[in-house]
């Protein structure tokens, strides 16, 4: 079966990007261009990964990222933000969010639905390879993706 993702990105060009780039690798891709979309479609598809952007027209993806984690149908679903935010200050905005880990803009779309992959395996697993010095956050060598791996609270 294939692995279903949620895209959820306000760029035309990168929505495509993504979604294009995904479904070649053999995903079934969902798609929103906000939020609220977004938590819509989590909320009725349940896909096995969410891949958000930072920064939408009606919310932050962090925000609607807690407010999927609050939710027991969605609590489970790994977030992989892509963003350009990758500076400190930006990460800090993400540290927190149970079973999330980030990509950086731009993408490289030669690795792109491998670290997406990845990022679903590493969860299923459990385990990436090495931390980066942060609690709780570890980082994939292969694919140098990070993994928020706090332990979802209990219903």
């Amino acid at each position: 079966m294939a692995n279903r993702v949620l895209v959820v990105d306000d760029s035309k060009n990168n929505l495509t990007l993504e979604k294009d780039l995904l479904e070649i690798a053999g995903f079934t891709v969902f798609e929103a261009e906000n939020c609220l979309d977004g938590i819509v479609i989590a909320k009725r598809e349940l896909p096995d990964v969410i891949v958000m952007d930072v920064r939408l027209p009606d919310m932050r993806g962090s925000e609607a990222a807690k407010l999927l984690r609050a939710d027991p149908a969605t609590q489970g679903i790994p977030i992989v933000f892509v963003t350009a935010s990758v500076l400190p200050l930006g990460k800090a905005e993400l540290h927190g969010i149970p079973n999330s880990g980030f990509i950086g803009k731009p993408i490289n779309t030669r690795t792109f639905a491998k670290e997406i992959l990845a990022f679903v395996g590493a969860v299923d697993s459990g385990a990436a390879a090495a931390s980066h010095g942060t609690p709780g956050v570890e980082t994939d060598p292969e694919t140098g993706l990070s993994i928020e791996t706090q332990p979802l609270p209990r219903p």
